[in-house]
């Protein structure tokens, strides 16, 4: 089970593997940077090469943050959607989020050219509300309808984007696609300041609903005769996702697997606690996916 001093010794341990990444990713590149001079430019600055300093403070450190917290937040949107949804294929752009952010960035590249995050972020929070709106209910949001019209948005506006591809010039083409596909290498440091807030807030504000995301897992009638308030549970669960989801889809791109892989991987390691799960899907996907971006780098 997940009690207290386990989540604790646990979290540790991936807190303590995720800084020990984290160092290891400073150094490794196109031009490698030695441990000596990693640990040197965080206690003694002045001591460092300039061009260490630019390389790790300016290229890969905001590139690390952005991919930490991309991981983070998919992959506790994942175990959470998985719980509510109570299907084992659930990630974090099953209601179609993923989607509306793309509609969102592809306007923003085709017409404006700038401000892509914040026109992707917006096309998140249309999907978000036109899913809200469809699967809604007088006793609240039903969980198989929420899928439905998640797929049902999904399709339309990735009918409108298969349109734009096909008829953009070139150099929109390619901005769209790496986009689309995901892409790390625009992070700056500022985007971390925005992301961070809103992902520690977001996984506080769940991590309250761990307990009946365990009695959810069960059932919606067994959680309900349990005294949760079933969908007041699900409603905010539902909303804290998809914002943390479509804050950092609209910065990092479209990344997939790391929502659905990682909290699996917990599950069958630690058990079904999501008082343990959710700290270590979080802490687990930014572990992950700081780790596939660093061995996906081109080496020296």
């Amino acid at each position: 089970m997940g009690g207290p001093g386990r989540v604790l010794k646990v979290s540790s341990i991936l807190g303590v593997s995720l800084a020990v990444t984290v160092i290891i990713s400073l150094m490794l590149g196109t031009a490698n940077v030695s441990l000596e001079d990693v640990l040197r430019m965080f206690f003694h600055g002045s001591q460092v090469k300039e061009s260490a300093r630019l390389i790790v403070l300016k290229i890969r450190l905001p590139r690390i943050f952005l991919a930490g917290f991309t991981g983070f937040s998919l992959s506790l949107g994942g175990l959470v959607f998985q719980a509510l949804l109570r299907n084992p294929l659930a990630d974090p752009f099953v209601l179609g989020v993923s989607s509306g952010a793309a509609f969102g960035a592809v306007m923003g590249i085709i017409f404006f050219s700038i401000g892509v995050p914040l026109f992707s972020f917006c096309g998140a929070l249309l999907t978000i509300y036109l899913v809200l709106t469809i699967s809604r209910r007088k006793m609240g949001v039903e969980s198989a309808t929420a899928i439905l019209a998640g797929v049902i948005v999904n399709a339309f506006f990735t009918a409108i984007i298969m349109f734009f591809i096909a008829t953009s010039s070139e150099d929109r083409l390619h901005s769209m696609l790496f986009w689309l596909y995901g892409d790390l290498s625009q992070s700056q440091i500022a985007y971390s300041g925005i992301i961070a807030p809103v992902a520690f807030f977001g996984f506080a504000l769940l991590y309250s609903f761990s307990r009946h995301l365990n009695l959810l897992a069960a059932g919606e009638e067994a959680a309900l005769h349990l005294g949760v308030n079933v969908e007041r549970a699900k409603f905010i669960c539902f909303i804290t996702v998809s914002l943390m989801v479509g804050l950092v889809v609209s910065f990092s791109g479209l990344i997939g697997f790391v929502g659905l892989i990682v909290p699996h991987l917990s599950r069958m390691i630690l058990g079904s606690d999501h008082r343990l799960l959710m700290p270590v899907s979080a802490l687990g996907g930014a572990l992950f996916l700081i780790v596939a971006d660093t061995a996906a780098l081109p080496r020296s």
